[in-house]
């Protein structure tokens, strides 16, 4: 059997990571040096989307208008309302999703975009604040635009100086930094993050409150003191909790029996028969407010090795129980 000849007989794998080293050599130097450049324009741009009573529009056209709509959505999703519109598409209609409470973010590393200049003067007549993130300040754009953030580079990363490369990751930290200090200058906190985001790992566990999980009414096993072993055993069976919640008679919480309790009286050889609720449960059971994070829950029932806490209200009357498979299909845990 002859074997099949390499796809690609001249690959060089000691090239290929000298370029890649080299690539991040030229794209680190890149950032270092836009963080030296920072300066007015993006102090006005941060003032600016602070200001604004609309939206920041982002637009660009080819790879910055992909770094585009990776910004606004950053800056969605940190809490400065934002879009994408594309410059081609603003020429034929779209232009009217920008308002006169509108910031436009316009990118373009040459700054001679004609799709982008060919909007510019109506942006004018709408005194739309214009911020250029370009890196030939000197450019259309940037003459045009009340403020500029340089995103110039000395070289880009690919080798035939062509392909935009370091030139884009400039403009995509802008974006990131520009999207960090307004998150900071609004106060955004996680609970904010989580809002954005309720969909993700950190929105469960901020959203989320014991109340949205726990099993409460008719779902809810419980008996008196008084109540035989028999009754508890079918209360526990019947709401599949492997648990009953003892109360007393305005619903405070007494006490708890679970399956495990009733593994170690069989063990004992108990007379299970002779036994009434008071004589079996553990008093004063771990207990949480139904106003609790989820995730709170999850750390009482971690913290004390039980699978299970019951929910009281204010004047510790029974309102609901959580137990960790409830966490688990809610993935809080």
């Amino acid at each position: 059997m002859t074997s099949r000849p390499a796809p690609f007989p001249s690959f060089d794998a000691a090239r290929a990571l000298a370029l890649a080293a080299q690539t991040l050599d030229i794209e680190a130097a890149a950032l270092v040096g836009a963080k030296a450049r920072l300066g007015r324009g993006f102090a006005f741009a941060v003032e600016t989307a602070l200001a604004c009573r609309g939206r920041v529009v982002v637009m660009g056209m080819g790879k910055s208008g992909h770094v585009g709509r990776k910004i606004a959505a950053t800056l969605a999703s940190t809490g400065t309302p934002a879009m994408f519109v594309h410059p081609a598409e603003a020429s034929h209609g779209d232009l009217g999703m920008v308002t006169e409470q509108d910031v436009v973010i316009a990118i373009s590393n040459s700054g001679e975009s004609d799709e982008l200049n060919v909007i510019l003067p109506v942006l004018k007549r709408l005194r739309v604040p214009l911020i250029a993130m370009t890196g030939k300040p000197d450019s259309t754009l940037g003459q045009h635009a009340d403020a500029v953030i340089e995103c110039t580079v000395e070289q880009e990363a690919c080798p035939l100086n062509l392909a935009p490369t370091a030139s884009t990751t400039v403009q995509m930290a802008l974006g990131d930094a520009l999207a960090v200090a307004l998150l900071d200058a609004r106060g955004f906190r996680e609970e904010d993050f989580a809002r954005s985001h309720p969909g993700g790992a950190l929105g469960r566990k901020l959203l989320l409150h014991v109340r949205d999980l726990m099993r409460a009414g008719d779902a809810l096993p419980r008996v008196g003191p008084d109540a035989t072993f028999m009754a508890m055993l079918r209360e526990m069976t019947g709401k599949g909790l492997g648990l009953t919640a003892i109360v007393g008679e305005d619903d405070r919480v007494l006490g708890i029996f679970t399956d495990g309790d009733l593994r170690r009286l069989i063990e004992r050889g108990a007379d299970l028969r002779a036994l009434i609720a008071r004589d079996v449960m553990h008093p004063n059971p771990r207990r949480i407010r139904a106003d609790a994070l989820a995730v709170e829950a999850a750390d009482v029932m971690e913290q004390h090795r039980i699978t299970s806490v019951l929910v009281v209200d204010d004047a510790q009357r029974l309102v609901g129980t959580l137990n960790s498979n409830d966490l688990m299909r809610a993935k809080v845990i």
